[in-house]
């Protein structure tokens, strides 16, 4: 029995494998926490979480990280444009407002 090796049945995955197949298929995680006394809701917690890539996400219909202001420049450039825009206007108005 000396010369014999176990032969594992699975073959062994690393954690970089696990990763990449949770985002390719994505995963989600739900729970409530609910704090009651007497049958009065004192506190209800619902948690909602979703790990998936950016193109899983996007398949699903998930971007909203795409218009938050903190997450995209392209939505902080509008916002500025948005308000110097605005003052343009304002000082249009008031120039018309004057010549009447």
């Amino acid at each position: 029995m000396a010369g014999h090796k176990l032969a594992h049945a699975t073959e062994a995955t690393n954690l970089a494998d696990i990763l990449e197949r949770v985002l390719d298929k994505g995963i989600v995680i739900a729970g409530d926490i609910r704090i009651q006394i007497a049958d009065i809701d004192l506190i209800n917690i619902k948690i909602r979480l979703l790990v998936a890539s950016v193109d899983k996400a996007m398949e699903m219909g998930i971007n909203w990280w795409q218009q938050d202001p903190y997450l995209s420049t392209k939505t902080r450039e509008a916002e500025i444009e948005n308000v110097e825009l605005r003052k343009r206007l304002e000082r249009l108005e008031e120039r018309i407002e004057a010549d009447s």
